[in-house]
């Protein structure tokens, strides 16, 4: 059984569902410290020809809350109704705008104030669009009291879920040895995205932006293609 483990993000890369696609189940990380310059709750997308930043606007808290604990701010129906609008401008004339437009849509006008379960929600959501079977697990849900850390917890989470390959974003290298998963019955790989490029309008090509920019732009067909172009290592 493959496994993958990640921190929720708001309607991340492309990057973020080829792992999820490239494994049997998928734990999403709710019970963590939530940081303010990671990507979880922000991403860009195409305005122009260049890349744009949109933001989850979160209610003021300790920064020491993990994720499961923060919350969207009071004002985001105002404030979600101004990224539509920044979107819609932006892709009302990409080829797949409609159908891609009324899932964003769902997404961004969610009732919910909890900011771990709003993200979720938009994962499940395209995950389900482009017909990815991979199950979801919520870290909290697995049943792991110890507060671990780092390569342990991961550990911890692989031998409780009976898996026998943990498959990591390419930017755990550094951070996570083989050796020490095989001596668990473990086998670790990394997976390294290709360079994935693609017409957008007629501007000069820009990488790595929202899943939103990929489905705007490219066939469900196309875009279970993208999923798979990439190698373990």
């Amino acid at each position: 059984m493959k496994l993958a483990i990640m921190q929720p993000y708001f309607l991340p890369y492309i990057g973020y569902f080829q792992l999820i696609n490239a494994v049997d189940k998928f734990v999403v990380y709710d019970d963590i410290k939530y940081t303010k310059k990671g990507w979880i709750n922000r991403n860009r997308i195409l305005v122009n020809g260049k890349d744009q930043l949109f933001t989850l606007p979160l209610k003021k808290d300790s920064d020491y809350l993990d994720i499961y604990q923060r919350k969207i701010s009071n004002d985001f129906h105002t404030e979600s109704k101004k990224i539509l609008n920044r979107i819609e401008a932006a892709y009302r004339k990409a080829p797949y705008f409609k159908e891609v437009f009324s899932i964003v849509t769902g997404c961004i006008l969610y009732k919910e104030e909890n900011l771990f379960n709003f993200i979720y929600y938009s994962i499940e959501k395209v995950k389900t669009y482009l017909d990815i079977k991979t199950k979801l697990i919520i870290s909290s849900e697995i049943g792991i009291r110890e507060r671990l850390k780092g390569e342990a917890r991961v550990i911890s989470i692989c031998k409780q879920l009976k898996t026998t390959h943990y498959i990591n974003a390419i930017g755990g290298v550094k951070l996570y040895n083989k050796d020490t998963f095989l001596k668990e019955n473990i086998k670790l790989n990394f997976i390294k995205s290709d360079e994935i490029e693609y017409k957008q309008f007629d501007n000069i090509f820009v990488p790595s932006l929202s899943i939103i920019d990929v489905m705007m732009f490219n066939s469900k067909n196309k875009i279970k293609e993208m999923l798979n172009r990439y190698e373990l290592i």
